[in-house]
């Protein structure tokens, strides 16, 4: 029988689950993944919205003894196929139809009988998880994080949010991204209580802070653009908040102190990458928003010269490099592992600086990403998109300063005319929505080095000058 003393762990709209509620499940599934060839060492692909299934196939997939490889739902066919064939998994769970479309898919709306199965024992050694991060040179990267780093990076978050049985979330980043990954399963393992939501809406969101007496909240740069221009955000209670938290892109102060003089509520910064979850946090409770914090515990940062790899003193400026438990195994493929890492240090490519008291601050990227809404956009993904177009003779994909990030612009050479909103529907029919340019400039050559190298600080700032001459905001928010 249910233990209906356990309390609440999970809510989705209506419905409530225990964890024991969330075993049973698992456990359904894990058998019915066994009958399908699931075992130790297998990989699944899941590809899922966020929802309790969700939940319930990864805790299926770790009793297998399994790996589950994250897709994004915002994802098309051919960023499914690339993540497809570099992991090559040989299974799928999930509810989407593009997934369905590419392999054999158990999907999470079909009917699961009880059914007892006993976990499997794990090697903390052996892969627990595959999630995504897009590399400067195209399609993205495998990210494999085995039990042991993930088991350490949810250690490290809820020592970073003081994370108790008393506090209560809710979650509406996707769940394929490592930040919603890491606060599901953080939350989950604390005790803590926490709500899934299918998208972000802002009236969900403030509704549900006041209704569910909401403790801990997170905001990437849109969620708090919405916070802030909010013309009812006063009517709503969130005097349950101990602090909202800005993950995945600086902090746009202004915006992080309008929110606070209208509602109370305090943020805290934090630092981290798909690559190792958790690299700092601010001090609770009082957080300081012109740095990402200090190293929490278990790990170390250091600032080193980005040509000569040498430890750099207090305030000065160099390659961030961090060293923890909560590291990744390596990348997919395997050849792009070893320049990830220096001496056991993993190279975040962000250029930074300590001061004396171990505070860090980001003041540059060293790579060529580009930050939209919280996702890391590699240029020669829609590059490649762009170039296979008929009127395409040459381009460049570049990032301007926006309200919730960055923006993504590409600049094209084209031997005929062409509509520049064409080119933006080709990229949006092939890639997710963020990853479709703002807009599209026409110019007479993208700049490059003799080596070929694309010079896109060049077409960066030509961007960002012309931008300023006008009067108009380079940055301009989209529909995207």
């Amino acid at each position: 029988m249910r233990d209906v003393s356990e309390p609440m762990a999970l809510a989705f709209g209506e419905r409530q689950y225990r964890l024991a509620d969330l075993d049973a499940l698992a456990a359904a599934m894990a058998a019915e993944l066994r009958g399908r060839g699931v075992g130790p060492s297998s990989r699944v692909a899941v590809m899922s919205s966020n929802r309790p299934e969700f939940v319930v196939a990864l805790r299926a997939i770790r009793r297998l003894g399994s790996a589950a490889v994250l897709l994004s739902p915002a994802w098309k066919q051919a960023e499914v196929g690339h993540a497809l064939s570099l992991t090559r998994p040989a299974y799928a769970v999930g509810d989407q139809p593009v997934l369905a479309e590419a392999m054999p898919m158990l999907h999470l709306d079909e009917p699961l009988r009880s059914a007892s199965c006993p976990p499997e024992a794990t090697d903390p050694g052996a892969d627990a998880v595959l999630v995504f991060s897009s590399g400067t040179t195209g399609m993205p990267k495998a990210v494999r994080h085995t039990h042991a780093s993930l088991a350490a990076a949810v250690r490290h978050w809820r020592g970073a949010l003081r994370l108790t049985p008393a506090d209560r979330l809710q979650v509406m980043t996707p769940p394929s991204h490592i930040l919603g990954l890491l606060n599901i399963v953080t939350a989950l393992d604390s005790g803590a209580w926490i709500r899934l939501h299918p998208r972000f809406d802002i009236d969900t969101m403030l509704r549900h802070i006041d209704a569910d007496r909401i403790t801990i909240d997170m905001a990437v740069a849109p969620i708090a653009l919405a916070l802030a221009a909010h013309p009812g955000l006063e009517a709503h209670d969130l005097s349950s908040l101990r602090y909202l938290m800005w993950c995945a892109t600086p902090v746009t102060t202004s915006v992080a102190q309008a929110v606070t003089e209208r509602t109370g509520v305090a943020w805290v910064t934090a630092y981290g990458a798909s690559e190792l979850p958790v690299i700092t946090c601010n001090d609770l409770p009082a957080a300081r928003l012109d740095t990402v914090g200090r190293a929490v515990d278990g790990v170390h940062v250091r600032v080193v010269d980005p040509e000569t790899g040498t430890p750099l003193g207090a305030g000065a400026d160099g390659e961030i490099q961090v060293r923890s438990e909560a590291a990744m195994a390596g990348y997919l493929p395997e050849s792009s592992t070893a320049e990830a890492f220096s001496e056991g240090w993993y190279r975040t490519g962000d250029i930074g600086n300590l001061d004396a008291d171990g505070h860090l601050r980001i003041t540059d990227r060293a790579r060529e990403m580009i930050k939209v809404r919280g996702f890391q956009v590699a240029p020669a993904e829609i590059e490649a998109v762009l170039h296979g177009h008929a009127a395409v003779e040459d381009c460049a994909v570049f990032g301007v300063p926006a309200p919730d990030g960055e923006a993504i612009v590409a600049a094209v050479t084209v031997s005929r005319t062409v509509d520049p909103d064409a080119l933006i529907a080709v990229v949006a029919d092939r890639l997710a929505s963020y990853k479709r340019p703002s807009r599209v400039l026409i110019v007479d050559e993208i700049p490059r080095l003799p080596s070929g190298k694309v010079l896109r600080r060049v077409l960066r700032e030509r961007e960002m000058g012309a931008c300023a001459k006008s009067g108009g905001s380079c940055g301009r928010p989209s529909d995207q």
